[in-house]
């Protein structure tokens, strides 16, 4: 099978290898769309922690069943499916409080490798984190349960009301799928961005209100502030800069990951006496999947106006080209 190794900084090569045998509890899944993602940028850019170089790359993706192993139920070949990378142990000490997007085995036992025409799902994820996909939804939208599990998790972590005005800092896919869920349920929001091709996008995807931030600051009519902010640039000048749009006693989110040891320095006297919270979310629960599964059901999200093209598997370094320079939002990998 032909599959795209990330072999080091700015070299993505396709490469042959066997299709891969399946362990009793795993099924075989043939690949249909896969997606690029931020992660996957940092990656090709300058590597990442979790994803080793050289090694299989890729894990946002949808597909077919191809082969079921022994002793699973509920899954047959020939079916398609949507499903995440990922799974918790469910017997660390994490996990037994409830933390299972904290469970100690989840980041070491990633399936990655989605960038191929093959991938074992894992016994754990077929389990737990793998759905049948109906027939009205497209496979490229079938293929952003991994990314819109993760937002669903940030959405619980924020716990919005009906009445709060949220803040969104970054207009690139996270910060689009946070708009589009946030406004699912009738909550105003407002998008900062430097784009001005994704702040237009924001807007026709129902942003309240669109500020470019090389342009016109946000503006504070009320002088009171966002009940809460969103960052998700990964930035850390945009973390810092992140609580000085709360109002007093708001949340700051912080979803932009950054590069672990980065050291960021806050006013204390902004921390303290305005009682602000800042929250830092990763990853995804079970339960968040599974409301994912039902979001992308419910056809309240425009999933397919943040793929920005399509490429073959033997186009993908072009993807990843464009996605460095800024051009696009997602791109769709056929396989």
């Amino acid at each position: 099978m032909k599959s795209a190794y990330l072999i080091c900084p700015n070299k993505i090569e396709v490469v042959e290898k066997p299709v891969p045998t399946i362990n009793e509890g795993e099924v075989l899944v043939r690949i249909k769309a896969a997606l690029t993602c931020g992660t996957d940028l940092k990656a090709y850019l300058r590597g990442h922690p979790l994803i080793p170089m050289p090694g299989p790359f890729g894990h946002e993706f949808s597909g077919v069943i191809e082969d079921v192993g022994k002793g699973v139920n509920g899954f047959k070949t020939g079916d398609a499916v949507m499903l995440v990378h990922t799974a918790p142990c469910g017997d660390c000490v994490y996990c037994k409080r409830g933390l299972f997007n904290l469970c100690d085995t989840l980041t070491k036992e990633m399936m990655l490798g989605a960038f191929a025409e093959y991938i074992v799902v894992k016994e754990r994820v077929v389990r737990q984190n793998m759905f049948h996909k109906p027939e009205n939804i497209d496979f490229e939208e079938a293929a952003f349960l991994e990314p819109l599990s993760c937002i669903v998790h940030g959405v619980k972590a924020l716990n919005p009301k009906k009445e709060d005005r949220i803040l969104i800092i970054g207009t690139g896919p996270v910060g689009l799928l946070f708009l589009q869920v946030l406004k699912s349920m009738g909550i105003s929001v407002v998008v900062m961005g430097r784009n001005k091709n994704k702040l237009a996008l924001a807007e026709s995807l129902g942003a309240d209100k669109v500020y470019n931030s090389q342009e016109n600051p946000v503006d504070f009519t009320d002088g009171f502030g966002f009940d809460s902010v969103i960052e998700c640039t990964g930035q850390k000048e945009i973390w810092v800069k992140s609580v000085n749009y709360v109002r007093k006693g708001g949340m700051s989110l912080l979803f932009g990951g950054l590069k672990t040891g980065t050291e960021v320095c806050y006013d204390a006297g902004r921390l303290h006496y305005g009682e602000i919270t800042l929250k830092g979310v990763f990853h995804y629960t079970p339960e968040d999947v599974k409301d994912a599964v039902n979001l992308i059901k419910s056809g309240k999200l425009k999933l397919k106006e943040l793929i920005s093209g399509k490429f073959s598997l033997s186009e993908i370094s072009q993807a990843f080209e464009k996605l460095s320079r800024g051009e696009g939002i997602k791109y769709l990998i056929e396989i």
